[in-house]
């Protein structure tokens, strides 16, 4: 997964010349403003929406939506297995030839990406639907095995609605594989962003902390140490970063010098933030201080990191910035309020977790057991 933003004069284009060896003209500080103002109001929305929908995806009970909780071995291992990830892109780029493995991961990220953006504006599509819209169920179940063996292989549901948004985001993904086209990449990559953010969830901060601790090193290691994020960001055409063109204003919507963000770069710190909303919410003190704090250190870290790598003129790990500022300016309020105990007790249970269920079953029956009390006695 890519987590870095580009050099603002060399886009998301090999640094240098384009295919016919002419020069590229150099940025307008103004393309180079928009380009990059675009790209963090780009970030904050899938984090902001993102870790919205996560509370009410943390309390719902439907199968298609539950989320996917992410637990301190997991965060440990995961900085391993994004480095093998990566470095192991960079050899099949290096070894392969590029178109093809390219039309691979177009087709693979077609089938993802008409999934995520469906999914992203099923609850805004639901508005706009009449009231006499014939809406029938569907359930998709595959099994395997039979009687008491039987397992749950898929058991999606879905309706009449959930159809046309799926038909709706197939057109983007046509326009996204036949085209490649920049908004349509950034379709499906806020897609990608916001679902992410909404759907995987940290158990607990001492979780987070390890996940942003160990991508905090991936990240510096893989950008500063080596060529291997940065080649295969340029690389690998799939929707796995956001773009904006720097000559938007010069070339239009056929602009071509792009700069770029990683999608790592929202979803890690985005999944932090959703946390300390759910933890926030959890305190049911009607405020949302630890939210808007995180969130605030998004935009400072994220806005340091444009600056710097605006200075220097190279490609920056955002990681090495907003990582410091999403711990430490959440835990410098705790500290001030009194409630580090509080945050760092804070846990979500895994809803895949049998003991969570049957926890769950049992104060479901004792809820529905003393509403039958209340009405006899009334």
């Amino acid at each position: 997964m890519d987590s870095a933003v580009s050099d603002p004069h060399n886009g998301s284009a090999e640094a240098g010349t384009p295919a016919n060896g002419t020069t590229r003209p150099p940025s307008t500080p103004e393309g180079i403003a928009l380009a990059y103002g675009s790209l963090l109001l780009m970030a904050l929305l899938p984090i902001f929406f993102g870790a919205l929908r996560s509370v009410r995806c943390a309390r719902g009970k439907s199968s298609s939506d539950m989320p996917e909780t992410i637990t301190s071995r997991d965060a440990a291992r995961f900085p391993i297995i994004a480095s093998c990830t990566l470095l192991g892109l960079y050899l099949f780029f290096k070894i392969f030839s590029q178109e093809y493995i390219n039309l691979l991961l177009s087709m693979y990220f077609f089938v993802l990406g008409i999934l995520a953006l469906s999914h992203t504006i099923s609850p805004f599509m639901n508005k706009f639907f009449p009231a006499n819209f014939p809406n029938r169920q569907y359930q998709l179940l595959f099994t395997q095995g039979s009687g008491e063996n039987k397992e749950e292989i898929i058991n999606y549901e879905f309706d009449t609605k959930d159809l046309v948004c799926l038909g709706l985001s197939s057109v983007v993904g046509v326009w996204y594989l036949l085209r490649k086209h920049w908004i349509a990449n950034n379709l499906f990559g806020l897609a990608f962003s916001l679902n992410g953010v909404e759907l995987l969830h940290l158990n607990n901060v001492s979780t987070g902390c390890i996940l942003l601790g160990g991508l905090f090193i991936y990240d510096i290691f893989w950008v500063f140490g080596t060529n291997v994020m940065v080649t295969v960001a340029k690389s690998f055409e799939a929707p796995i970063k956001l773009v904006f063109p720097q000559d938007l204003l010069e070339k239009g919507l056929e602009a071509d010098n792009f700069a770029m963000l990683g999608l790592g770069d929202i979803v890690i710190p985005g999944i932090f933030i959703a946390l300390l909303l759910r933890f926030d919410i959890s305190l049911k003190k009607n405020t949302h201080t630890y939210f808007y704090t995180s969130f605030a250190a998004y935009i400072f870290g994220l806005g340091l990191t444009i600056f710097i790598m605006h200075i220097f003129k190279h490609a920056q790990p955002a990681l090495l910035y907003l990582v410091p500022a999403c711990i430490g300016f959440p835990v410098l309020v705790a500290l001030a309020k009194g409630e580090v105990a509080e945050m760092f007790s804070y846990e979500e249970s895994n809803p895949k977790d049998p003991a969570a269920v049957t926890e769950s079953k049992e104060e479901s029956t004792e809820a529905s057991a003393s509403k039958r009390l209340e009405k006899k006695e009334k």
